[in-house]
């Protein structure tokens, strides 16, 4: 996909599983389960999908997925599947590496996020997985991360974020702004403190990252919102506007968690925001 200067390419980092309650809140299994069914375990599958964008020699990677450093116990939980794919498989697939990555925007810093943003090296010891990249991340986002509420600690893994800043390659972000040419970076507050929503822009179409606001094709309706919301009227309040923003100017909505419809365009209704054209998985 083109977007304005932007090649468009879709990265997939895998799988994994969480429970199907906590990702729809208040809404009933007998409801949620007709878009998203569960497992044996109550959970749903979600998809780590990224975007790599591509201009003037720029490989700028939004998000980083889980990565490859949860222990056994934790992959279990999450039921966590990267045998068919993962981050570097999908950068390969685009012919890059690691190191041809230049720029990577974190949208915030839970572990399904940013768990690739540090790997091991060959001692044993935890490196940027990017070596030659700038990492982006807002300074709001940064610093609840660090001491994060007892709701929200478990989302929090510091191997993940901290080595970036001690390595002179963090860079904290404030306000809204444009740190690269037609990229909006959008201050969200509903889900966490400082989470980033991404507008590309381009001439004749923009393409919205929605990151956790908006996290699958499922979670379009307003009231659809997850239980890890930190503040969840505000995230009522951040969708009304953005879904308003898609709908009324045909925007391309990107759903990081979605393993099966990762893009799509939406349209309002008298029942509300539903999709009137999606983007599938191959």
């Amino acid at each position: 996909m083109q977007i304005g200067k932007y090649q468009v390419n879709l990265v997939d980092a895998g799988r994994f599983r969480l429970d199907g309650g906590a990702m729809f809140g208040v809404v009933p299994r007998v409801l949620w389960e007709k878009k998203k069914p569960a497992d044996e375990f109550n959970r749903i599958e979600m998809a780590t999908m990224l975007l790599l964008l591509q201009s003037e020699g720029k490989n700028i990677l939004i998000d980083t997925g889980l990565g490859n450093k949860l222990n056994q116990k934790l992959m279990n939980i999450y039921g966590v599947d990267q045998s068919q794919h993962n981050l570097a498989g999908g950068l390969a697939k685009l012919h890059l590496s690691s190191e041809d990555i230049t720029d990577v925007i974190l949208t915030h810093l839970h572990f399904d996020h940013v768990g690739g943003a540090t790997s091991y090296d060959e001692s044993g010891k935890l490196q940027p997985t990017f070596p030659n990249a700038t990492y982006y991340v807002h300074k709001m986002q940064y610093d609840w991360a660090i001491t994060p509420s007892e709701k929200d600690k478990a989302s929090y893994i510091q191997d993940n974020f901290v080595p970036l800043r001690e390595k002179g390659q963090l860079t904290l972000l404030e306000d809204e702004l444009e740190i690269f040419p037609d990229i909006t970076l959008i201050p969200l507050h509903g889900h966490t403190q400082g989470m980033l929503g991404i507008l590309i822009k381009g001439e004749h179409q923009n393409l919205f990252y929605a990151a956790d606001l908006i996290p699958t094709s499922a979670h379009i309706s307003i009231p659809w919102i997850m239980s890890y919301d930190l503040y969840p009227m505000t995230t009522l309040e951040e969708k009304q506007q953005y879904l308003e923003l898609a709908s009324e100017q045909d925007w391309w909505v990107f759903f990081e968690h979605d393993p099966e419809i990762y893009c799509g365009k939406i349209t309002r209704t008298e029942k509300g925001f539903v999709l009137k054209e999606s983007i599938i998985m191959d």
